[in-house]
């Protein structure tokens, strides 16, 4: 805008300039024109710096990110969680699209609450798998890109709804862990089902575990940041503390399985996919990944 203002008024000074008839009127017209220019270079710089929201530096590290750069300049440490296995599972929920930024998922869609990022391979899907499937399960299609969360907890949870089922009355100062895995969905029986990665295995180990989270979609990236969703941006941030691992690849998932997880009801009581928070991009709000 700045630029534009400026050009415009440059273009005042030019015509000024062009339609006098003495040496001294022209200056005159080329005085007013540039002290306008400085006026309107100093009322535009205002506007920006007073639209600008000022990036949340009192928090820790915020999620999402882009998981192939490991740049990160906030420091607040907090501990790590253990591995998954060692911790109860407490909630299980999408989001449409991708939330965060990687290898097999960098196509980005928009900038909306449902925006965020894509499979590469969504360009070529077939026909049959991008028949449309209506179900139980709103806020996805086949073709579009789903991160799944299975949020983990060190209290004595049990799985339920939201993620205030990971923070039980009485736990203080949990330790919480997301498993991420990206999905592209399609309208195919033979590729992922949702129903066997989302059924809850009692007391597994002595923790409340996952049916199956995907072993084959590259090594997870593991990194501390917050809570997600479109609620928070760079400028309000999740004052949750999380260690993430985030698989790098995408694997196909049966839209049909999704829609029968809805239809036979979850102990999540999730019949929806979420929205997203945009992608943090600034290195102060990301914590160094190791």
């Amino acid at each position: 805008m700045k630029h534009l203002l400026l050009a415009v008024s440059a273009g005042a000074v030019i015509a000024a300039c062009a339609n006098v008839e003495t040496t001294d009127v022209a200056e005159d017209a080329v005085e007013t024109a540039t002290a306008e220019i400085e006026e309107t270079v100093e009322e535009v710089t205002e506007v920006v710096e007073a639209s600008a929201p000022e990036l949340c530096l009192d928090a820790g590290p915020q999620t999402p990110r882009d998981i192939s750069s490991v740049v990160g300049l906030n420091t607040v440490a907090f501990p790590k969680a253990p591995p998954s296995t060692s911790m109860n599972l407490c909630n299980i929920h999408t989001h449409t699209n991708a939330e965060h930024k990687g290898p097999g998922f960098n196509v980005f869609v928009d900038a909306s609450d449902n925006g965020g990022y894509a499979c590469n391979e969504t360009a070529d899907l077939t026909a049959e798998e991008l028949a449309p499937a209506a179900g139980a399960y709103t806020g996805v299609v086949p073709g579009q890109t789903i991160e799944v969360h299975w949020v983990h907890t060190t209290c004595d949870a049990a799985p339920g709804e939201g993620l205030g089922a990971c923070v039980p009355e009485g736990c203080t100062d949990p330790l919480l862990r997301v498993e991420a895995q990206t999905f592209l969905v399609v309208n195919d029986e033979n590729a992922l089902d949702f129903t066997e990665m989302a059924a809850v295995v009692e007391e597994k180990g002595g923790f409340y575990q996952a049916g199956m989270i995907p072993a084959d979609t590259g090594t997870p990236v593991t990194f501390p940041g917050s809570t997600t969703g479109p609620s928070y941006t760079q400028a309000v941030c999740s004052p949750a503390q999380v260690t993430w691992n985030v698989r790098p690849m995408c694997a196909k998932l049966d839209i049909n399985s999704l829609h029968k997880w809805a239809s036979e009801g979850n102990v999540f009581n999730e019949t929806a996919s979420h929205g997203v928070r945009q992608l943090v991009t600034a290195t102060e709000l990301h914590s160094p990944i190791q």
